[in-house]
């Protein structure tokens, strides 16, 4: 990451993208999709509502993770070396509705936990209110939390040994994971309102005994204008974000870290890195791909597998939101056809929180299995999933469904790797389970 850095603030464009999901299929996409890319480098991140010390919606522990993303890159045949494993918007998010002071608690352990585990790309997120704070929180209540959380970082890599960890400041607007509401025209963050943030941080680490770790905060998070909602995106615009971008120019040592870059154009995250928006991150956007590529083998299922064998995966996911609504109420308001819609096609894509679900995962296996047992013809396969297929066959690559999934969720991943330059590059090949 300081390479990476010291390359851009160099003058050469050069960025890396962030794989923030804990779904096996995307997590193996993102290997082979570097390997094929030949990349050495592969920044895969979970956020503190994912994993956690209390196991997150996952169910994983930053030890679990890792040890789960290593297995997956294992089989894949990518280097573990080459795995730099980010916890993203660490703080006391998950736990906002306790006291500051017992949230931040619960946040020390988080971020001991993270880095204990090997994780060294960190960023301390303390934007969000707890239950006594003030709305919206003072930028010096921020900076003073998430030093605190970086003194326990320093200390813990101090402790475990290993590299030392790099850093990321500040937040975006509207929160992490897509907006939950329709947006409107969406504010790019002013320059005056990012060099505050910064300068606020870096006051406070030197009072706190910070200043190495100050010359590894690598990026701060700030808005360049970008954001999807339910069914639109907000495509970025770089004359709007012109003054943005130019300010960080004469700060040594310092880049933009760009949140939900999710469903933008090539053009668009090539335009992102080129204006030091430069490590880009991607979550909904892979699952949702994700599910697109579920959904594709579920339409070939009904086609071709008998009615009694099929998995009617698509039902029995939809099933499963429908009635344990605790993921997505919140966020959708809708009923009857257009809930249904929404529960399938939204962009912010909350049945990613469900896939894990045990009757979920059963009508995957067996779809998969069925799909194995049973290959369908070349023409179904075009039909429904013509970009993977084209890929696997050009590749000379089995058609199997897992296959399938990596290529298409390869396919939205090829926008990113194109827009960021590589840092160096290796020879192996890809490998497909």
């Amino acid at each position: 990451m300081l390479d990476l850095v010291a390359r851009h603030k160099a003058g050469t464009p050069c960025g890396i993208y962030s794989v923030c999901s804990a779904h096996p299929l995307v997590i193996e996409a993102a290997f082979v999709h570097a390997l094929a890319s030949k990349l050495n480098v592969t920044l895969i991140e979970a956020t503190c509502n994912q994993v956690n010390q209390d196991g997150g919606y996952t169910g994983m522990t930053p030890d679990d993770f890792r040890e789960f993303v290593y297995a997956i890159a294992d089989r894949t045949g990518f280097p573990r070396r080459g795995i730099i494993l980010g916890g993203d918007h660490l703080g006391p998010n998950p736990w906002t509705a306790l006291t500051a002071e017992n949230a931040m608690q619960k946040a020390e352990v988080l971020i001991e936990h993270y880095v204990a585990a090997g994780f060294r790309k960190i960023h301390a997120d303390c934007s969000m209110s707890c239950a006594d704070d003030p709305v919206p929180l003072p930028e010096d209540t921020i900076a003073r939390r998430a030093a605190r959380l970086i003194r326990i970082a320093e200390d813990t890599q101090a402790k475990v040994g290993g590299e030392k960890c790099v850093y990321v400041i500040g937040t975006e607007v509207p929160v992490p994971g897509g907006a939950a509401e329709d947006l409107p025209e969406l504010e790019v963050t002013t320059p005056v309102a990012a060099l505050a943030t910064i300068e606020t941080h870096r006051l406070i680490f030197a009072e706190n005994g910070l200043n190495d770790a100050w010359k590894r905060v690598v990026a701060t998070v700030v808005q360049p204008g970008v954001e999807f909602d339910h069914r639109k995106v907000i495509d970025y615009n770089r004359a709007k974000a012109l003054s943005l971008s130019r300010a960080i120019e004469s700060l040594p040592g310092l880049l933009f870290e760009a949140h939900s870059t999710d469903y933008q154009t090539p053009s668009a995250l090539k335009h992102l890195v080129e204006d030091h928006f430069a490590i880009l991150k991607v979550g909904p956007g892979v699952t949702f791909a994700l599910r697109e590529a579920l959904w594709a083998l579920d339409a070939i299922e009904q086609e071709w597998i008998a009615p009694e064998r099929r998995s009617n995966f698509r039902q029995v996911t939809i099933d499963r939101m429908t009635a344990e609504p605790r993921n997505w109420a919140k966020y959708y308001h809708t009923k009857d056809a257009e809930l249904r819609f929404d529960l399938q096609y939204s962009l912010s894509d909350r049945i990613r929180y469900y896939w894990p679900d045990p009757a979920i995962t059963a009508a995957q296996e067996t779809m998969f299995k069925n799909l194995s047992d049973n290959p369908p013809a070349l023409a179904l396969i075009s039909q429904y999933l013509p970009d993977a297929y084209a890929a696997l066959r050009s590749g000379g690559l089995s058609l199997s469904p897992a296959n399938l999934v990596i290529a298409h969720i390869g396919a939205t991943l090829d926008g990113y790797q194109a827009a960021c330059t590589p840092l160096t590059v290796v020879s192996p090949e890809p490998a497909y389970a």
